[in-house]
């Protein structure tokens, strides 16, 4: 193994096979030998790239640019619809010209490991900036001893409900599950609709499956197990089917034109999101402001208290960076600075993974449009409530076009959301098969 990463030695097969130094197929040439690159030296100046996404990046960069005349960030914004940008830093990779860092969010950190991108913090200070940081975040991207990025935020979910509406037609925010049906029933006799069922958003329908007890991916020893048809899953793949032949629900993607739309002019009277969406909401909604609230996520069985989390995005640095400690250092910084932090917030990336250098008030810049609302506190009670057992695992980005293809297909043939189930759980294990990982299906 070279001094500068963790070459064709894989990560990702548990604990024990990282200790083994797991060899992975598909990880590209080996580069034993590689030498870790010398230090910057005292006074030269350089540049590196950050490839990001999150809305308002751009002013911490220029903060960060302004303290180091030395060290210059070059932000490159990249798209995140239907994972644009984790396709572009693959492609990237595998022509030898990666950025030097890049926003990644923690469902997707093992499929780089798989393409051998990402350095090995642990030799750049990692071990000594992990208080810094929620535990079960910190985790997200620990194989073995190895530490792969630096946590950033994460995603806690909750319900955001056009108050003013529920209020009009005399409907309360749903507690369970079943009362999310009756008022999507009540919701669409007064012409308009809940939601939308989002068939192409994988990454909230996991969210869903994770509040409901499912747990997709273990791994013991070398081996991994997938278990994406099990039955917490069917329970939720049955839940979203049946307000769909209902037509209680639409099935239109979220997040793009036709959705923000229904969003402005109440056609869609709630949505099931994570911390991040109040900024989502005011960017995009403004003649709306006031009219929202934010209520905890409705549960399986009245009086639970489970949640889960969608999204969440860490710093990750890639291995050919010319000058790694630089950018481990700006990636820390970028991440438990408290002005960093606050123009973070600022910009609506999502619930701080720092423990410090910010407070709950910081999180409700936009209480004016959710009604006075202190709806932080329903995004924190949220994110003691998920679960942190839950683990991803290798080729997430896959998962999540696998799961776009087979509920949109479903949709369109008028099949089963559990044979959705059945077909992405052969894929996922013949994908994770072709990466020369051993799997035992669930």
């Amino acid at each position: 193994m070279s001094s500068y990463g963790p070459d064709r030695r894989a990560v990702l097969g548990g604990a024990a096979a990282v200790a083994a130094g797991l060899v992975l197929a598909g990880c590209g040439d080996s580069d034993d030998g590689e030498k870790k690159p010398a230090a910057r030296k005292k006074g030269e100046k350089v540049t590196l790239t950050f490839w990001s996404w999150v809305p308002g990046i751009d002013k911490p960069v220029d903060l960060w640019n302004s303290k180091n005349p030395e060290v210059q960030i070059k932000l490159e914004k990249v798209s995140a619809v239907n994972g644009a940008q984790y396709a572009k830093m693959h492609a990237a990779i595998k022509a030898g010209n990666p950025p030097d860092l890049g926003q990644i969010e923690y469902p997707v950190v093992p499929s780089f490991l798989l393409d051998n991108g990402l350095l090995d913090l642990t030799n750049y200070g990692a071990a000594k900036v992990k208080g810094k940081f929620e535990g079960w975040q910190w985790e997200q991207s620990v194989f073995g001893d190895a530490v792969f990025a630096i946590p950033q935020a994460s995603g806690p979910m909750g319900l955001f409900v056009r108050q003013d509406l529920f209020e009009k037609w005399g409907i309360e925010p749903p507690v369970t599950w079943d009362d999310y049906e009756a008022a999507a029933k009540a919701v669409r006799k007064k012409g308009a609709w809940i939601e939308t069922f989002a068939p192409t958003n994988g990454n909230r329908f996991a969210g869903f499956a994770w509040q409901a007890g499912a747990r997709w991916f273990g791994s013991a020893d070398d081996t991994w197990t997938v278990r994406i048809d099990d039955e917490p899953t069917r329970r939720v793949a049955d839940y979203w089917e049946a307000l769909v032949r209902q037509k209680l629900i639409k099935t239109i993607p979220d997040r793009q034109n036709a959705w923000y739309k229904d969003i402005q002019t109440g056609d869609m009277a709630a949505w099931v999101g994570a911390s991040w969406g109040d900024a989502l909401l005011v960017g995009n909604a403004p003649k709306t402001t006031g009219q929202w609230r934010v209520a905890p996520l409705p549960q399986w069985k009245k009086g639970g208290n489970a949640s889960a989390n969608w999204g969440g995005s860490t710093t990750a640095v890639f291995r050919k960076t010319k000058y790694p400690q630089d950018a481990v250092d700006f990636a820390v910084w970028l991440n438990t600075d408290p002005q960093s932090i606050k123009l973070l917030i600022d910009g609506g990336y999502g619930w701080p993974s720092a423990k410090q250098g910010w407070t709950k008030a910081d999180m409700e810049g936009q209480r004016d449009f959710f009604g006075g609302q202190r709806y932080s506190e329903v995004f924190e009670e949220a994110g003691r409530a998920v679960d942190t057992s839950w683990k991803w695992g290798p080729a997430t980005d896959t998962l999540y076009q696998r799961f776009g293809d087979a509920f949109t297909k479903a949709l369109g043939e008028g099949s089963s959301f559990r044979s959705v189930l059945t077909t992405v759980q052969k894929q996922t294990v013949a994908d994770l098969k072709a990466k020369g990982l051993k799997v035992e299906s669930g």
